[in-house]
């Protein structure tokens, strides 16, 4: 296993029952947002939140001397609960967290006290590939994932051809241009508040431009999910997706499906980011979901 540091903070107290937020690839863990960390605090949870290895101020990885694949990323999961004295959690996951979290309840039962995946895929869906193709406009194989919206493909593509910024000011009005696309054409884009948000992400980074080891450990391994496998979980589920999500647009009713007992929550306006408008109803949704 690589030494690699892992940045983490906990809110609320030890007694309480514990959440750990797993956020998606290429992610910091403060895209959890502090007033929905809050809301479930306030509920009486033990909040944990992290860094990606290769985000914020987590450890980066020279790639070329140690590469890794997502199997290290997902065991990255296991690593954080056992520094936190955490036997078992409720896993709240988004994105390709939601991945590492279906791949955790799958592997390890034992540790989950619950599921919650937002905004992510089934595991064993290749949505990776599905992305890939649709952006280089090649044809998906028949039952595939449905492929993002228009408006991401073409982002994406004129992101792919553009080159890279030339500094801070530029580094963070391409990421605020990125938020305004997953935020989704839902609810209004607090333009302010996204500045806010990137800055802090740009400013807290150990090295910004090591996220992209997390594209090149899931090339390193491309078949890191099981196929398969969703009928094993056992975790008590929710699935929740935004009416507007541009990434993965129906994702969540197949992972609802694949998983036995799973429910499917459907927030209106949300697209692929954790806006104030939702925080009160995925908190309450969560909180719920995670009452012993």
């Amino acid at each position: 296993m690589q030494n690699v540091t892992i940045w983490s903070e906990e809110f609320g107290a030890e007694t309480d029952t514990p959440i750990l937020l797993i956020m998606g690839s290429m992610s910091q863990g403060v895209l959890w947002p502090d007033e929905f960390v809050g809301r479930l605090t306030a509920g009486g949870r033990r909040v944990i939140r992290y860094d990606h290895r290769d985000t914020g101020m987590s450890g980066t990885v020279d790639f070329e001397a140690e590469p890794y694949t997502w199997d290290d990323i997902k065991n990255d999961v296991y690593r954080v609960m056992d520094a936190h004295g955490l036997e078992s959690a409720h896993l709240v996951c988004h994105s390709a967290g939601g991945l590492l979290g279906q791949f955790v309840a799958v592997e390890r039962p034992e540790r989950v006290r619950s599921l919650t995946v937002i905004g992510s895929s089934p595991l064993g869906g290749g949505e990776g590939q599905v992305i890939m193709r649709a952006l280089m406009g090649q044809p998906q194989p028949e039952g595939s994932l449905p492929e993002p919206a228009p408006e991401f493909v073409a982002f994406y593509r004129t992101l792919m051809a553009a080159p890279p910024p030339e500094d801070r000011r530029s580094r963070i009005a391409g990421m605020i241009a990125e938020q305004r696309l997953l935020h989704g054409t839902g609810l209004p884009f607090d333009e302010d508040e996204a500045r806010r948000l990137q800055e802090r992400i740009y400013d807290r980074a150990r090295d910004l431009s090591a996220v992209v080891n997390h594209r090149l450990a899931a090339m390193a391994k491309p078949g890191f999910e099981p196929v398969g496998v969703l009928h094993q979980v056992k975790a008590p589920t929710l699935v929740i997706e935004g009416s507007h999500e541009p990434a993965k647009p129906g994702h969540s009713a197949i992972i609802a499906e694949q998983i036995p007992g799973a429910r499917l929550m459907i927030v209106a306006g949300m697209g692929h980011t954790l806006p104030p408008e939702v925080h009160e109803e995925l908190a309450a949704a969560i909180l719920a979901h995670t009452a012993e």
